[in-house]
């Protein structure tokens, strides 16, 4: 069913022509497992929202990290929904070594190293009878090579998916040009994480074979860009997705410090702050570990697209939407579709939060008046927050708030 629901999703063009051609290549790649942790920064999203004890949440799933994130801000409620089955089954094996694994270092050992070799014998214990049997299935499923799916988390989690090997071949390349982007995370200053930047990554950019992949659609697809979204790009670039690429991951690399930004250590090292674990999201901290625990039954968890899920909810039933950068990818006519069903299912006080490839807001030109009449855009709060994401990946964050009746 997963795969059926990423074609609708994602092609809008004839099979016989370039971009259709094109969105299937992206619809065969995106089918796999993507990403292995999510890119939206969670402490942005949580200040958007707004989430009090009665905030009922829906949220694309990805790679289920946020989903736990937001547990933190005790929320009523969190619905999250994908179209790729391997993010659900990904986000359902979070939820229950978070229930049943017996402490903190092992969920740690699990999410945060992903590589310690005893995290096999603890899914069989204690995860793999608690899982649903599509679940157990996907990860007890024989990989060629590899072995059973699980052993991922014996051999570095974040080594694998589309974007984990994407990430990796730039480190590859990286080295071909005789420089280690792990040295970024050297730096102790602000000063020393833009000299590190301006000397190990600043040059990559400048090479021909950078400059001629970033002009490739298909090269980015791994990124997870499918070709609308690509076009985006294109656009906020001036033509030029090289100098773009470079813009985006300064601003990852010196813009917060690098001690504390976690997704700076994916890029740059792939992998967590496993000795200080400073740079961690905030779901792996020891903090807020029994928090979470004893409130991932308010979590649940579908395969689905969220305008078909939306559609059999009652009216004003969710406070919350996280969109992530779904939208990216959407016609007209899917955008209207799905913002009707979220106009007809929002409280009183109901928040829209995501993300675009380029820095404008997608809904002004393409909504119906009836539509986008009940929602208010709140500019100033979106930028101010898109300045504060520690991603650095997307060119806009949005909020638009209900308005009142």
């Amino acid at each position: 069913m997963g795969n059926k629901l990423l074609e609708r999703a994602a092609h809008s063009n004839s099979a016989m022509t370039k971009r259709g051609m094109l969105e299937r290549l992206f619809t065969l790649m995106f089918q796999g497992f993507v990403y292995n942790q999510i890119w939206e920064d969670p402490v942005v999203d949580l200040k958007a929202m707004r989430v009090g004890p009665d905030t009922r949440i829906m949220t694309i799933a990805s790679g289920g990290c946020n989903v736990l994130n937001y547990l933190a801000a005790n929320p009523k409620s969190i619905t999250a929904i994908d179209l790729n089955p391997n993010h659900i089954a990904l986000t359902r094996l979070k939820l229950a070594a978070l229930k049943h694994l017996p402490t903190y270092e092992d969920f740690f050992r699990f999410f945060g190293m992903a590589d310690y070799k005893g995290n096999v014998a603890a899914f069989d214990r204690y995860i793999a009878p608690n899982l649903d049997e599509e679940t157990r299935r996907y990860w007890m499923h024989r990989v060629p090579l590899n072995g059973r799916r699980i052993n991922m988390f014996a051999r570095n989690l974040y080594r694998y998916s589309l974007l984990g090997r994407f990430i990796g071949l730039l480190h590859v390349m990286a080295k071909m040009q005789g420089k280690n982007p792990r040295e970024l995370l050297e730096a102790r200053t602000m000063e020393e994480q833009q000299a590190a930047f301006n000397r190990i990554i600043a040059p990559i950019f400048e090479t021909r074979i950078i400059r001629a992949l970033s002009k490739l659609p298909v090269s980015l697809y791994a990124l997870g860009i499918p070709p609308a979204q690509h076009d985006e790009l294109v656009a906020a670039s001036n033509g030029n997705m090289a100098h773009l690429l470079r813009e985006r991951l300064e601003k990852l690399a010196c813009d917060f410090p690098i001690n504390e930004n976690y997704f700076a250590w994916q890029a740059f090292s792939r992998r967590y702050d496993v000795e200080g674990r400073q740079a961690v999201p905030d779901y792996l901290r020891p903090d807020t570990y029994s928090l979470l625990k004893d409130r991932a039954d308010r979590v649940e968890t579908h395969l689905a697209s969220m305008t078909d899920y939306l559609a059999r909810l009652p009216a004003g039933s969710r406070d919350r939407y996280v969109l992530l950068d779904a939208q990216d990818w959407m016609t007209v006519e899917q955008i209207t579709d799905l913002w009707r069903e979220i106009t007809r299912t929002a409280s009183t006080d109901a928040r829209v939060i995501f993300r675009t490839a380029g820095s404008e807001s997608p809904l002004e030109k393409k909504l119906p008046p009836e539509i986008i009449g009940q929602w208010n855009y709140e500019a100033e709060e979106s930028h101010a927050f898109h300045d504060q994401d520690r991603s650095s990946i997307y060119g806009g964050f949005h909020i638009y708030v209900k308005k009142p009746h």
